[in-house]
């Protein structure tokens, strides 16, 4: 009889989680809108084609900026509040500095969004499917995004210092901080596939194409050397490089090809690709551009699953760099 008790018991607690699992999964909803605001996704399309016509490169940065405000606090649209007496602002974090960009778009959209429907759409969920508007724009996969998140009334910028890699980061600092996440070494190589449409400042790459290591390819450290001075200046650390110089508008799994052939810009690229556990990975996507693309998306939904505040927590910002 105990037995019997304890069984029954056992499955309820399991019921009960799995009930809860389902209510917390269920809190995000691609149709969260349809009735309050039905054009809020082409409205937010509208701007973010605009852009991304105007400059092909703000569609990495609206990828970016949607991975940097999910791996600090979750996606909360966190990363786009201003300083003020009470937050200290993650754009100042050393990962963000001078490198994260597209928060005028972002407010673009914003101000759209708020002409139709005032009060009803989070930040947080407009640079979701900003991100996924900005891949599709420049030939890389679309996915349904789920909509629902809040907007947060706090930043971190100790966590994003000590959460966002860094373009030193080795193989296994990645990993882990991908794991922290609730993301696989998979997802972790999927994502920073869209490095296949980004471009990155000299002072990232500098130390990597000068030193003359087994791990670049020579005429590829030579060629990159044209672009980005050893010098250090102001002026020399801001210049631009695209990571992939064959199509770096395209989105496509160059990137991968790359990293193949020592390729690889940054010392955090390179990594992926040099003898250890996630070679057979790049090796996969090098040779498969559907699995990327098909994997890229699945990812970047699981990323933007990550600690959203729903339900009554946080609140919908009016604007999005304050909280109002």
């Amino acid at each position: 009889m105990a037995h019997r008790i304890q069984s029954i018991t056992a499955g309820f607690v399991v019921t009960i989680m799995v009930l809860l699992a389902t209510i917390c999964d269920a809190q995000l909803s691609s149709t969260f809108y349809d009735s309050t605001c039905p054009n809020a996704l082409t409205t937010i399309r509208t701007v973010i084609r605009s852009a991304v016509s105007k400059e092909r490169r703000m569609a990495a940065s609206l990828i970016r900026l949607h991975f940097h405000d999910c791996f600090v606090q979750g996606c909360d649209a966190s990363i786009l509040l201003d300083d003020s007496s009470s937050i200290e602002s993650e754009k100042t974090a050393p990962q963000n500095l001078n490198s994260v960009r597209g928060f005028n778009v972002i407010d673009q959209a914003k101000t759209e969004v708020e002409k139709v429907c005032p009060g009803v759409v989070s930040c947080a969920d407009i640079v979701a499917v900003a991100s996924r508007d900005a891949s599709f724009a420049v030939g890389g996969p679309s996915w349904t995004v789920k909509l629902g998140r809040r907007d947060s009334t706090t930043a971190s910028k100790s966590e994003a210092t000590s959460d966002l890699p860094l373009f030193t980061d080795d193989l296994e600092t990645l990993i882990s901080g991908f794991s922290k996440k609730g993301l696989t070494a998979r997802d972790m190589v999927t994502l920073s596939g869209s490095h296949t449409i980004g471009q990155a400042q000299c002072f990232t790459f500098r130390e990597r194409i000068y030193n003359n290591a087994s791990d670049i390819d020579a005429g590829f450290a030579s060629t990159r050397q044209r672009g980005c001075p050893s010098l250090n200046s102001d002026e020399n650390d801001k210049k631009l490089a695209p990571f992939d110089l064959v199509t770096p508008n395209s989105f496509d799994n160059n990137y991968f090809k790359n990293l193949i052939q020592k390729k690889g810009l940054l010392h955090s690229d390179q990594v992926l690709f040099g003898g250890g556990s996630t070679d057979s990975i790049v090796s996969e996507y090098s040779k498969n551009p559907t699995t990327f693309k098909s994997d890229f998306a699945a990812a970047m939904i699981k990323m933007g699953d990550i600690q959203p505040l729903t339900g009554t927590a946080g609140i919908i910002r009016k604007i999005c760099s304050s909280i109002n």
